[in-house]
């Protein structure tokens, strides 16, 4: 209550009495998401099942508010309570193509490293041109002893 109510309360000599809140009157349960983290998942799995619990829970909320606002509808027969049912259904079926988009951008996050080209196109060297000819003839040598195996003679002897 506010400062005044209670001094009028005292005047009039009223026992203040606290007004029920609303959420004193209506049951409100709002169990926590668990939060769960993997130690071996990347974080992009850890955001994708998170992101996709909240999509859930919103999703089924939705469903539930869609219940009851065509309950009061039906009840009321008021044009504007159709129209809330109807913005309510509106927002569940965006949240559900969020949901199909997080799943998409999901798939294309883990197929990226595999459709990436593994050739470089442009390489830059920063040095001297003899530090570019001694690096040039080190990789022809390791090169040359590659395509060049040593061949032992395995016939009976």
């Amino acid at each position: 209550m506010t400062k005044l109510d209670d001094k009028v309360n005292e005047i009039l000599g009223i026992e203040s009495t606290e007004k029920p809140t609303l959420e004193s009157i209506i049951k409100i349960d709002n169990p926590p998401v668990p939060r769960i983290q993997d130690k071996n998942k990347a974080d992009v799995d850890t955001d994708y099942e998170y992101s996709r619990e909240n999509y859930y829970n919103l999703i089924e909320k939705g469903q539930q508010a869609i219940e009851g606002i065509l309950e009061i509808a039906k009840e009321g027969q008021h044009p504007r309570a159709y129209e809330v049912a109807g913005q309510l259904i509106a927002s569940v079926a965006g949240t559900v193509d969020k949901l199909q988009d997080l799943q998409k951008k999901l798939k294309e996050l883990k197929n990226l490293p595999k459709t990436a080209s593994p050739q470089i196109k442009n390489a830059l060297f920063v040095g001297s041109t003899k530090e570019l000819q001694q690096l040039l003839k080190r990789n022809e040598n390791t090169q040359s002893e590659k395509k060049l195996p040593e061949q032992t003679d395995v016939s009976n002897k």
